[in-house]
């Protein structure tokens, strides 16, 4: 691996990586991830979902994201 596809070293290389594709992303979310979702859900006037993965969560959080345009 070069220096240039070295996340230690370019911290924001892997930044647009596939949440699927994430080591941890079968794991439950994140306390704050959850806190996000649960003010975007209702936002969007939608089921808040308590039981996603972190990389399930995170594609959430960018689809109401665009639904309620924040984030932009």
């Amino acid at each position: 691996m070069s220096d240039t596809e070295n996340p230690k070293t370019h911290p924001t290389s892997n930044a647009e990586k596939d949440p699927h594709d994430w080591t941890t992303g079968d794991e439950p979310m994140t306390g704050a991830q959850a806190s996000y979702l649960k003010t975007l859900s209702e936002e969007a006037h939608e089921e808040f979902e308590d039981d996603l993965t972190k990389a399930d969560a995170s594609l959430k959080i960018d689809e109401l994201q665009e639904k309620t345009g924040r984030g932009k």
